[in-house]
């Protein structure tokens, strides 16, 4: 079994991306990693470089900034990484800049590549989500989060990138069939002090919406605080952090600025309701799924 891992990355110093952390994460389990390297304004090439493995391969890439539609331009980076794995891989793993893989998970994921091979109805695997939110401490946890996405796909380049690079399906639209695992994604695209957040909207927002809406929106004045996001409900984490994360967390200089019962107060009663009825069941209630599970 051969395992390939790919993601996309412009400005990862500029923007504090956990590049190295989201690669170095996933790295035991791949034979190759694969980045799209986009036209950078910062340290992002030495960055990578100075993972030091075998196994990493820089593709150069230009985004195409024009590109301002529900952030295309990320699915069209995502494509342009898989679509340079090698032909004879059989799985490849996808992770985003600001995703990371506990280590705990990879022996499972290795077991659930290696079970799945050989069962051609199963095209996909589908991982759990721990989205963190403003802190290391606190993810979100609420229908405005999604649970599950797919990051391990079939070698398959009929497969495409879909919309903004959040999964995946077949180009003819086709949902994807995949297996859910016991394994969760960290996700901590939203775990920065506020300047930083206030960069991230600026800088993640031009790629889908124009230069009207910017100004409207996102002005040059604009600061952020953490209930811009409304994240509706956090949830205090007990776990533990990737080992490849330690250092971020040892780094943190700055506090969660958030009144959490404030936060359970702006929810509405429908909200509420369906959120107890996913606690207490497990069920989301008319749940996006981009994906078809097989069971």
């Amino acid at each position: 079994m051969k395992v390939s891992g790919f993601t996309f990355i412009r400005n990862a110093v500029k923007n504090d991306y956990p590049i190295v952390e989201a690669i170095t994460s996933i790295l035991p389990l791949c034979d190759e990693f694969i980045v799209a390297l986009g036209d950078s304004e910062d340290e992002t090439e030495s960055l990578i470089n100075g993972i030091g493995s075998p196994k990493i391969k820089i593709i150069h890439t230009v985004w195409d900034t024009s590109v301002r539609n529900g952030g295309k331009v990320f699915a069209d980076e995502t494509d342009k990484a898989f679509d340079a794995i090698s032909p004879d891989t059989d799985w490849a793993f996808y992770i985003q800049g600001d995703e990371v893989v506990h280590e705990k998970y990879l022996p499972l994921i290795k077991k659930e590549m290696e079970a799945s091979l050989s069962d051609n109805k199963i095209e996909g695997l589908l991982f759990k989500y721990l989205h963190f939110y403003g802190s290391y401490d606190y993810y979100g946890h609420s229908r405005r989060w999604y649970r599950r996405e797919i990051r391990i796909i079939r070698n398959n380049k009929d497969i495409r990138s879909y919309r903004d690079a959040q999964g995946f399906r077949w180009a003819d639209n086709r949902k994807i069939r995949v297996k859910l695992i016991d394994a969760y994604i960290y996700h901590y695209g939203w775990v920065k002090p506020p300047s930083g957040l206030t960069n991230k909207l600026r800088n993640f927002n031009q790629f889908y919406h124009d230069d009207e809406w910017m100004a409207q929106n996102l002005p040059e004045t604009f600061t952020f605080d953490y209930s811009h996001k409304n994240p509706d409900r956090l949830v205090h984490f007990t776990g533990t952090h990737p080992a490849v994360m330690q250092k971020r967390l040892a780094a943190t200089n700055w506090s969660l600025d958030i009144d959490l019962k404030e936060l359970d107060k702006k929810m509405s009663l429908r909200r509420k309701a369906l959120q107890k009825i996913e606690d207490l069941t497990g069920w989301r209630i008319s749940e996006y799924k981009n994906y078809k599970i097989i069971k």
